[in-house]
């Protein structure tokens, strides 16, 4: 692995998970990026020790013994998952141009940190792409010589973007209507069932009815924008937060939890733009049509957490 200084910065978010937060902190700090900054939700009102655990969340991050310049965004009251994401990246990119951004249930090999530094600074300026995400949910499905490649999914397991890309972030989905009315997923999608699913996923975010969330709208913005997401050959992020305190993973699936791996450099780069649309038609096979006498609601939840 590359062994030059991190000097992409680092955005994290926590909540109330001193555990997980633990371990992708220890990860960071031996990362050991040239700026960190820290976006943290307070607790709830009327949940008993969460407040406690917020407050050793923080003190875990702030624990800092390598040569940084950090930043904090801590929240007194809870704003809640959208709302909380949204005005803390709105800060980030308020600060910087660019980041590598984690969650505090987002573990990554410590190879994730220059893959994502070498292709933030590759890409800068590119508008055909939009993130770099470290998470690979369809690795058995690629076949492919290079390190990446790009897809129209990708998920936000560990990822990274531009100041640039996120100012186009749709919060409203505004021009929902009029794309809806161009059949606009059926130009992106060839499988019916992701477009119905995605139609019913923006008629709720765009007229409120939606859940308390952020990353629908990033993916409509992708989408509507015809950006690419880079995603690695290897999957390089574990996410470790499924059980019963997680937000949006509760049940543990295992197709969703596969072990981060390491990426060789120097990084072999693709020869094209196109993205690979037979691995994104397989994930969203592998989402669509679940086998086994599987209830709505946990193929929505897979369904929302592969997608981004």
């Amino acid at each position: 692995m590359q062994t030059n200084a991190l000097q992409a910065p680092v955005a994290f978010f926590v909540f109330r998970r001193p555990d997980t937060t633990r371990r992708v902190f220890e990860v960071i700090a031996k990362a050991r990026p040239a700026r960190l900054l820290l976006v943290a939700d307070g607790p709830r009102d009327g949940r008993a020790g969460e407040a406690e655990a917020c407050e050793e969340v923080r003190k875990i991050v702030t624990r800092v013994d390598w040569p940084c310049e950090v930043a904090s965004n801590f929240s007194d009251h809870n704003l809640g998952c959208g709302e909380r994401v949204i005005s803390g990246l709105n800060w980030v990119f308020s600060l910087v141009d660019e980041a590598i951004i984690l969650e505090d249930d987002c573990l990554p090999d410590l190879s994730f940190f220059p893959f994502c530094q070498e292709l933030l600074e590759r890409y800068r300026g590119d508008c055909r792409i939009a993130s770099i995400t470290g998470s690979n949910l369809g690795e058995r499905y690629v076949k492919t010589e290079y390190s990446y490649f790009f897809s129209q999914l990708g998920g936000i397991w560990g990822w990274a973007t531009w100041k640039l890309q996120w100012q186009k972030f749709d919060r409203t989905l505004a021009d929902w209507p009029r794309l809806k009315r161009e059949n606009m997923l059926s130009e992106v999608f060839d499988h019916p069932g992701a477009v119905s699913y995605w139609t019913r996923v923006f008629d709720g975010m765009h007229d409120g009815t939606g859940p308390d969330t952020w990353d629908y709208q990033w993916f409509y913005t992708r989408l509507k924008n015809n950006s690419l997401n880079i995603i690695p050959h290897f999957n390089l992020v574990s996410n470790i937060g499924f059980g019963a305190d997680g937000t949006h993973t509760m049940e543990p699936d295992f197709r969703l939890t596969p072990l981060a791996k390491s990426i060789e450099f120097p990084l072999q780069h693709p020869a094209s733009f196109l993205p690979l649309r037979s691995v994104d038609r397989r994930i969203l096979a592998l989402n669509l049509e679940p086998t086994g006498r599987r209830i709505a609601g946990k193929v929505r939840r897979v369904m929302r957490r592969v997608a981004f």
